[in-house]
């Protein structure tokens, strides 16, 4: 029996994301950032085909059973690189990305089990000249993105699959074979990328670099931070270094927060209880069950964060968002 499994990973720029000068060109509308990619992948080719992401690493596998064993195996992957489009005043260029070859690990086999891991990247095709660190000190060429997954395949028709290494830039989102999103790199570094993943800091020159993935939030809470960072007014913005608290259980606030980037580690009597990534919403326990906060928030990475006035957000969304939280927390426990 023939049994097919895959990973995909999707790769895109979201707001924000960028700083200092590189900054400027998203700026004023020569380059873009991405719309986020959808909560289920059904049609690849055709995001691929409205340039709707940078890159794209689909890990496609199978294995041969026979009378429970596996006889069988192979890879059936492959990579895609979007165009860079260029704004110059009414009309849009695009640019030829570069796309690396594709690095597929030989499978390692176990008794009923077999772990495939496939690398793909690129970098865009226009010249983005810097200094950075390590020889040759200064290069022409943009920095590389890239993502390492991993598929382990059962005899028993079972798989799983994970990000297990990704450039530090930009934001990397995980869907299992049904198209289904289950995990999120956490932490954009954009001053690390752009000065060091070149060369010998990339998976083609022997280096990878391990990411930090987190759980993926609720559909509601997806929803719910794309219409409060498009809202009419811009919402004021918070920065966190790793140890640093956003609020202590116990005490009283009215604020809610975004997560744009980062982890935040959730602690009650002193045990982390759970992590929270990107798009998570947090606070509104305390707005709707009399103000005090029901947990510690503690910057496990570097965090950015909007901060949320009760008025931003509707009520009734927010409730719906409390009790699932209430929910998620008893099966914590």
């Amino acid at each position: 029996m023939r049994i097919e499994s895959s990973v995909t990973s999707v790769t895109w720029i979201p707001s924000e994301a960028i700083e200092g000068m590189p900054k400027v060109p998203f700026e004023l509308g020569i380059a873009h950032y991405d719309e986020p990619p959808p909560d289920v992948l059904d049609d690849l080719d055709a995001l691929h085909a409205r340039d709707a992401f940078r890159e794209a690493n689909e890990l496609k596998a199978f294995i041969e059973v026979r009378n429970g064993r596996i006889v069988d195996y192979g890879y059936r992957g492959r990579a895609l690189v979007a165009k860079t489009r260029v704004r110059v005043g009414p009309k849009e260029m695009r640019f030829a990305a570069v796309k690396y070859p594709l690095l597929q690990d030989e499978p390692e086999v176990g008794p009923d089990w077999v772990r495939f891991v496939q690398t793909a990247g690129g970098h865009m095709g226009l010249p983005a000249p810097r200094r950075v660190r390590g020889r040759p000190f200064f290069r022409v060429a943009s920095a590389s993105a890239w993502t390492t997954l991993q598929l382990v395949m059962y005899a028993d028709g079972t798989s799983r699959g994970s990000l297990i290494g990704a450039s530090p830039f930009p934001r990397h989102w995980v869907y299992d074979k049904d198209g289904r999103l289950i995990e999120k790199s956490a932490a954009i570094d954009f001053e690390t990328w752009w000065r060091e993943a070149h060369g010998e800091g990339t998976p083609w020159g022997g280096e990878d670099s391990p990411t930090l993935v987190t759980a993926v939030e609720s559909e509601l809470e997806r929803e719910l931070s794309w219409q409060l960072l498009r809202g009419e007014h811009e919402l004021p913005r918070r920065e966190l270094e790793p140890g640093d608290v956003l609020v202590e259980q116990g005490s009283v606030g009215r604020d809610l927060y975004l997560l744009l980037d980062g982890a935040l580690d959730v602690e009650v009597d002193g045990a982390t209880v759970a992590q929270l990534g990107p798009g998570a919403i947090v606070g509104e326990r305390a707005l709707l069950e009399g103000g005090a906060r029901t947990s510690t928030l503690r910057a496990a990475t570097r965090c950015r964060l909007a901060v949320v006035a009760f008025d931003d957000i509707d009520e009734r969304a927010l409730r719906e968002l409390a009790a699932a939280h209430r929910r998620e927390r008893r099966e914590t426990a």
